[in-house]
């Protein structure tokens, strides 16, 4: 039976390892033993585990390899050398001359070289003659002496040029250095990682080695699920407004109304969001089937002739628009169901809602806009509520986010006003950044539900999408949300822990 190569291993190093500081290099030993280095390699770490047999140091040195196309040019010589030798002395029209051996790599680099001209006003089309009688070919002499083993006698600048012209590679060869352990001996005896009956019984294991056990390592990691990043950052988000009072929405109607999506929101039917080029309009089923009517006469009224202290659009609103069902673009539109809910109760209370949802818009699609992404909305009614509750209760928002620097700056919504839009400091693009919209409800939007005229609601959103991205460092959308999803990402991306 032949020996193993451990065993050769062994024997090689009985002979040569000589001296305490002696020692074989895992490359020479293969070589000297006739093995593949990887089966060396292999060996090497079964040694490793009987214990201290051996020592292995790992090592790493890089040495300069021909490329495939290197290779070609040693033979055949450099693209240009062989272009200028295959042109004749008479010259060739250019469209010819890029067709000979080595012509459509070699012309550019030639012509650099000053050994070709080029006449444009020639006869018939630009032709290429010869500028000079003869050439050394300087590559394919620095190819030979990376071939003989003196790749690094050659100056920088001509190793550097042969790298990118991808004629040389540089390759990292990782290697052992070797040595005698404290209990070397040639002869492999294996260990017994199981204490069997049988060897209980006979009293064998008093005479077999067993290995060691290691109580530090690893085990293998369980096969479990795992959540998607934005997930995480929602699930931290849902308990911020759990921890702050809030009640979480129902929001489980992606197809939504045109009445409960733009009309309730004192949005007019004229608005350019409603075009067919900002919003996914659905033609089965085309129409929502009812509407409530008394609460649809108010809207309707509040919009064409005004009312509650407005003088509205002053417009033909339509119920055949109101009708029309699309794919909702904000969440707001359960915020007003929700608040038309609490207005049809016998006696106010007040409320703190909040939802983290789906929401589509016709977008065009790049690295921070995708046709569907999730807001983030709050929702506060309550009597008196006034901007300045509205920014209290942003800092205490953004505060738990970890975001603490704020500044607020007026905006314009169809539904809100005042409005603003919250920015905090960036301190990675050192400069302020849009995290949110905010406003209060109008009163043409709440009074026609019902609500009490003493009641105010302010509200703010944001998407879940931008936080997540911060969070984790992506910086194409596309790469969180998609088929372009990397999913050992979602594997070993960490836990979502916002800095309060």
């Amino acid at each position: 039976m032949s020996p193993s190569a451990a065993e050769l291993l062994l024997q090689r190093l009985e002979r040569e390892a000589a001296g305490p500081g002696d020692g074989l290099c895992s490359l020479e030993a293969a070589a000297a033993l006739g093995l593949d280095h990887q089966t060396l390699v292999g060996a090497v770490k079964s040694l490793q585990a009987l214990g201290e047999v051996i020592e292995a140091e790992a090592r790493a040195a890089t040495r300069w390899e021909l490329s495939p196309e290197g290779a070609e040019v040693l033979r055949d010589g450099s693209p240009e050398v062989r272009l200028f030798r295959s042109l004749p002395a008479e010259g060739l029209p250019q469209s010819d001359a890029v067709k000979l051996p080595g012509g459509s790599v070699g012309f550019s680099k030639a012509m650099a070289n000053k050994w070709l001209r080029l006449e444009k006003g020639a006869p018939g089309g630009p032709r290429v003659f010869r500028a000079v009688t003869e050439v050394q070919d300087g590559v394919q002499q620095s190819l030979q002496r990376v071939q003989r083993g003196e790749a690094e006698s050659l100056p920088e600048r001509d190793r550097a040029d042969l790298k990118r012209r991808k004629l040389l590679l540089e390759v990292t060869l990782k290697s052992y250095w070797i040595r005698k352990g404290s209990a070397f001996s040639t002869a492999v005896a294996r260990q017994e990682t199981e204490l069997t009956p049988e060897m209980i019984a006979t009293g064998s294991w008093r005479q077999r080695p067993f290995k060691p056990y290691n109580f530090s390592a690893l085990g293998l990691p369980p096969a479990c699920g795992h959540l998607h990043p934005l997930l995480k950052v929602r699930s931290q988000l849902r308990q911020i407004f759990l921890e702050m009072g809030f009640t979480e929405m129902p929001t489980d109607n992606f197809v939504e109304s045109s009445f409960w999506n733009f009309d309730a929101l004192f949005q007019p039917q004229q608005h350019p969001a409603r075009d067919q080029h900002d919003t996914f309009f659905l033609q089965d089923p085309a129409e929502a089937p009812e509407l409530p009517a008394g609460y649809t006469a108010k809207v309707k009224k509040v919009h064409s002739q005004g009312g509650y202290g407005s003088q509205g659009y002053k417009y033909e609103w339509r119920l055949e628009e109101a009708r029309r069902n699309l794919l909702r673009t904000h969440t707001t539109s359960a915020s007003a169901r929700m608040l038309y809910q609490l207005a049809r109760q016998e006696k106010f209370s007040p409320v703190k809602y909040f939802s983290i949802d789906r929401v589509f818009r016709n977008e065009s699609l790049d690295a921070t806009h995708l046709a569907e992404f999730h807001q983030v909305e709050g929702v506060v009614a309550d009597r008196g509520l006034t901007l300045g509750h509205l920014m209290g209760t942003l800092r205490q928002f953004f505060t738990k986010l970890g975001i603490t620097q704020l500044r607020f700056k007026p905006a314009y919504n169809p539904y809100t006003e005042p409005s603003m839009e919250v920015f905090s400091y960036h301190k990675g693009l050192k400069k302020w950044v849009e995290v949110g919209n905010s406003g209060v409800f109008r009163p043409e939007l709440l009074l026609p539900m019902g609500l009490p005229e003493n009641v105010s609601v302010i509200a703010w959103g944001l998407s879940l999408e931008r936080p997540t991205m911060i969070k984790y460092g992506i910086n194409n959308i596309r790469e969180l949300v998609g088929h372009r999803v990397n999913l050992q990402m979602v594997y070993d991306s960490p836990l979502c822990r916002l800095d309060t």
